[in-house]
């Protein structure tokens, strides 16, 4: 197929980039490269795929020097000119848009950035998709849309009207949109709601990237409520697996859906959303050592109250990924923790 992947430069987009390559695909990578975060991880992904920094020109696609298949461009999903431009050249078989202003506590601080790329953003890709009919948008969502929902493990079946972020609001926003164009158009499109990702060329103002630098730096890492928080980690291969599964299966709708009894997750038109997490919640403190014992060093550990827009616990129900395409991410914690820091101290020379 040939496939556009947005924010290709980011942790889950390289990673799906290259999977994607390794089994023939034409794909190209499109992404802003923003300094939410230091861009020298979004430069080292890139070169990663053969696109080196100093060929980059904004706006134009860039031949990859590693695979034939490859190409990138930088653009921002807000150009809507741009953005059409390129679907009308290019012709997608399948978008896969992960592009986003990510991070739950940034949007406290910055809210209009989200909107601006998380609503306008995700818009132009779908008028994109409409007009030149792309025949599966899968789209990235979020664990953070369930909000203050406290009935474990958390299903798609369920609704998620109470969200504690700006984030959040964006994500679930975006499920909305896309439903609405499935209806309307009869684009297929599916939500992929993430569950905490981690691993390789991850985020580095996620947990695991902020504990291990403080860590080897002897500084204090912040523990938040005291400790008392599950994750549903997710190893970033497993992620890439589910994503991949999903993008050759476009949804036909479903012929059963009632609208007297409405399921989230589903419609009669070509619209799904999937969780995708490890199933298998770990404790903040479990994770902490875990890291303490693959850079064999201890943390020094500040214990915080919760904060705005954190929520305790996560934990994905995956029922319909394994009914639907059989799968089901099992990287263990440890592992996935230790394919990190092997990576990390490689990448910075520690």
């Amino acid at each position: 197929m040939k496939i556009l992947v947005t924010g290709s430069a980011g942790f889950i987009g390289y990673h799906l980039v290259k999977r994607l390559l390794a089994r023939g695909d034409e794909v190209v990578g499109l992404d802003v490269i923003n300094d939410y975060y230091d861009v020298r991880v979004k430069y080292g992904r890139l070169a990663e795929t053969g696109i080196e920094q100093s060929s980059i020109l904004q706006g134009e696609l860039i031949q990859s020097k590693r695979y034939e298949n490859y190409r990138f461009i930088q653009a921002d999903l807000q150009d809507k000119r741009s953005i059409l431009a390129l679907f009308e050249k290019e012709r997608f078989d399948a978008v896969c848009n992960l592009a986003a202003q990510a991070g739950v506590r940034y949007s406290l601080q910055n809210p209009h950035a989200y909107i601006d790329a998380n609503v306008s953003g995700f818009l132009n890709i779908l008028e994109a998709c409409r007009q030149e009919g792309v025949g599966h948008l899968v789209y990235a969502s979020s664990s953070s849309v369930y909000g203050l929902h406290e009935n474990f493990p958390f299903s798609v079946h369920e609704g998620v009207d109470h969200p504690i972020s700006l984030y959040a609001v964006t994500k679930k926003s975006n499920e909305l949109m896309a439903h609405t164009y499935s209806h309307l158009f009869g684009i297929p499109t599916t939500g992929l709601r993430f569950f905490t990702v981690y691993g390789p060329w991850g985020r580095p103002d996620m947990a695991l990237f902020l504990f291990t630098r403080a860590i080897l730096k002897g500084e204090a890492i912040d523990i938040y409520n005291h400790g008392e928080m599950l994750r549903d980690f997710t190893y970033i291969d497993d992620i890439v697996e589910g994503v991949v599964r999903v993008m050759d299966s476009p949804p036909k709708g479903d012929e059963t859906w009632s609208a007297k009894a409405p399921d989230p997750a589903s419609s009669k038109a070509p619209y799904k959303i999937y969780n995708i997490g490890n199933n298998a919640p770990v404790r903040l403190m479990d994770f902490v050592e875990a890291i303490e014992e693959a850079l064999g060093k201890k943390a020094i550990k500040r214990f915080l109250p919760l904060q705005p827009g954190d929520v305790p616990a996560t934990y994905a129900n995956v029922d319909d990924l394994v009914k639907d395409f059989d799968y089901k991410p099992s990287t263990p914690v440890r592992e996935g923790i230790a394919r990190f820091i092997a990576w990390y101290r490689e990448f910075y020379g520690v």
